[in-house]
């Protein structure tokens, strides 16, 4: 039964409702005695005194009263527990979506896509019982027994005693019983993630699974994981009812006693009726908030095993500071492509430069780049190019400041990256990547992406700069057609154009592209080749790049092996040197055409 301090520390801003909602559950309480004494008094007079109507109007107009304003505050105490949940569920799916963002995408491709929806969306859903219930009733467990026990004594000590010396056996027996509780509901979201990650794989890779038949096989195996998440909930259900027999058992066995108890002097003479009856009806209201404590805690068992899965996340170190990504571009005019004043034109006019930087991957053997310089001068289009694993996609990363150096740092405009700001550094720089990701929604959402204040004229002008205008133009319905998720319905150089005249409606100084061509028949590539001449033009460019007809637009190469800078030049220099970069060369293009490109045929 214990309580997580980290989701304590996210209740500290709305302590308020948790404090009203205890607040009316200790007066629904006190409103307990007084309808006990009401009720106790009501029965004595019909029963003992035989009074008539008359005399019970008062009595029985105050008792009603009573049950009203109880039914009252626990409508009252519902709403607060509900107001208190919802606030902490969005604070906490908002820091978490930021922090994912914050993560960026090079340490969030580690997880898995549907496991990490189903914590962002489900798990934090599963925190209403434990936020608006368990720990409201934690408190109402320990202050309203006591506060009706008080009560007790006066006119019954012995009923005291007995209240005092059973009312620890049920958190006792909860404890005893919690453990179980905890790790079966721990197993049951275990599965549930399993679950939900690996149908959105067989979702993604339909098209695969069709291909190799192996649809039957999947759905087997969902149909196994689905099983297994049944058993992991039935488990949970099973130590859920033995501890409500165990809770209910032992409260009824006390009030059992209770009642004994009473009886017994009652006949004997030493207590009233109306005493005891009294106490007899208070025994269960006594017993009640521990009860409720039992199965709110159950109930609470999947939002405590989420909670864990949300810290997790939330205590993996982002590279960068999160209130500097997530404030930054709140800052920015939303029509605006990059900020304007010093910082830009210091970006414009100092370039960007890699100051011996050095990465390594969480469990690499070795360093992903290792003591990497090198400078980009504005203006410059670069090429960065290498073997499979030799870090150009580590070079992007940190370019783009998904990743953080572990030596050394990256400079742009005579500053270090910390100094300007990552966001900042960002907002300067547009981005087509070799997949690039359309979401589902209209040409014209995803193309604003970039810009979000710009008009119907900007995308045309950025569409027809990156060739992809007639196209467009034969949509069913233009730039409001809807694409499909990853832009489904259009072929890959739609796509490629698509991302172009993103990065062109962006207007950014500088540009990252990681093979922009790949894929592409020669036809599209063509086309793609010929809008990158007009997005590259006038701006400073990284490229990674493979084939030759996008290197040679490129005015030097940056050769990489191991994650450290081999080979630096002119596509013919290197070339004539004969090192890595022209046996690439050859690779890439094959043996006759690399002769040709050498100049022997």
């Amino acid at each position: 039964m214990g309580v997580d301090r980290r989701l304590i520390a996210r209740v500290r801003p709305v302590r308020h409702l948790l404090g009203m909602v205890v607040v009316l559950g200790l007066l629904a309480g006190l409103l307990a005695v007084a309808q006990a004494s009401l009720l106790a008094g009501v029965v004595d007079r019909v029963l003992l005194r035989g009074a008539g109507l008359p005399a019970l109007e008062r009595p029985a107009a105050a008792l009603l009263a009573v049950m009203l304003a109880r039914a009252l505050l626990a409508w009252g105490s519902e709403l607060a527990a509900f107001e208190l949940a919802a606030r902490v569920r969005q604070e906490l799916r908002e820091r978490l979506a930021r922090h994912l963002l914050a993560l960026g995408p090079a340490r969030a491709a580690g997880e898995r896509s549907g496991e990490l929806v189903n914590t962002l969306l489900e798990g934090v859903e599963q925190l209403e019982t434990y936020l608006g219930r368990y720990l409201p009733q934690l408190a109402l467990a320990a202050l309203v027994p006591l506060v009706l026990v008080a009560f007790v004594f006066p006119r019954d000590w012995l009923s005291g005693v007995i209240f005092l010396v059973t009312l620890p056996l049920l958190p006792f027996f909860m404890w005893l019983i919690g453990g179980q509780a905890s790790l079966a509901a721990r197993r049951r979201w275990a599965e549930l993630a399993r679950l939900s990650a690996h149908f959105l794989d067989v979702v993604q890779g339909l098209p695969t699974l069709k291909l190799f038949g192996l649809g039957k096989r999947e759905a087997e195996v969902v149909a196994r994981a689905s099983d297994r998440f049944r058993g992991a909930t039935m488990a949970t259900l099973r130590v859920a009812f033995l501890s409500a027999l165990a809770l209910e058992l032992l409260a009824s066995l006390s009030t059992a006693v209770v009642a004994v108890a009473l009886a017994l002097r009652l006949l004997g003479g030493g207590l009233s009726f109306r005493e005891a009856f009294f106490v007899l009806l208070l025994a269960p209201e006594i017993y009640q908030p521990l009860r409720t404590l039992g199965s709110q805690f159950h109930a609470s068992t999947t939002g405590a095993a989420a909670s864990r899965r949300i810290f997790e996340l939330l205590e993996q170190p982002a590279p960068w500071p999160e209130e500097e990504v997530a404030v930054a571009g709140e800052r920015r005019d939303p029509a605006a492509p990059a900020p304007r004043g010093p910082a830009e034109r210091g970006l414009r006019s100092e370039g960007v430069r890699f100051e011996a930087v050095a990465f390594t991957y969480p469990g690499a053997e070795r360093p992903a780049v290792a003591g990497l310089s090198f400078a980009v001068e504005p203006g410059e289009r670069v090429a960065l190019v290498g073997p499979t694993g030799a870090g150009k996609s580590t070079v992007l990363a940190l370019w783009m400041g998904f990743l953080r150096p572990e030596a050394g740092g990256v400079r742009v405009g005579g500053r270090r990256l910390e100094e300007v700001g990552v966001a900042a550094w960002r907002a300067q720089v547009a981005l087509v990547p070799q997949q690039p990701y359309l979401f589902a929604g209209s040409v014209a959402e995803n193309l604003r992406l970039a810009r979000p204040g710009a008009g119907e004229a900007e995308l045309w002008e950025a569409l027809r700069a990156a060739g992809a205008e007639e196209f467009v133009r034969a949509l069913p319905f233009g730039l409001e057609t809807r694409l499909g998720e990853e832009g489904a319905g259009l072929s890959g150089g739609e796509r490629q154009r698509l991302a172009i005249a993103r990065a062109w409606l962006r207007g950014a100084p500088w540009l990252v592209m990681d093979e922009p061509t790949a894929h592409l028949d020669p036809e599209s590539e063509a086309a793609v080749q010929e809008a990158l001449a007009r997005l590259l033009a006038g701006r400073g460019a990284l490229v990674v790049a493979h084939r030759l007809a996008t290197i040679r637009q490129l005015d030097r190469i940056l050769v990489l092996d191991r994650g450290r800078l081999v080979e630096e030049g002119s596509h013919e220099a290197l070339v004539a040197r004969g090192g890595l970069y022209a046996r690439l060369a050859r690779a890439y293009v094959g043996p006759a055409a690399g002769a040709a490109a050498r100049g022997e045929g």
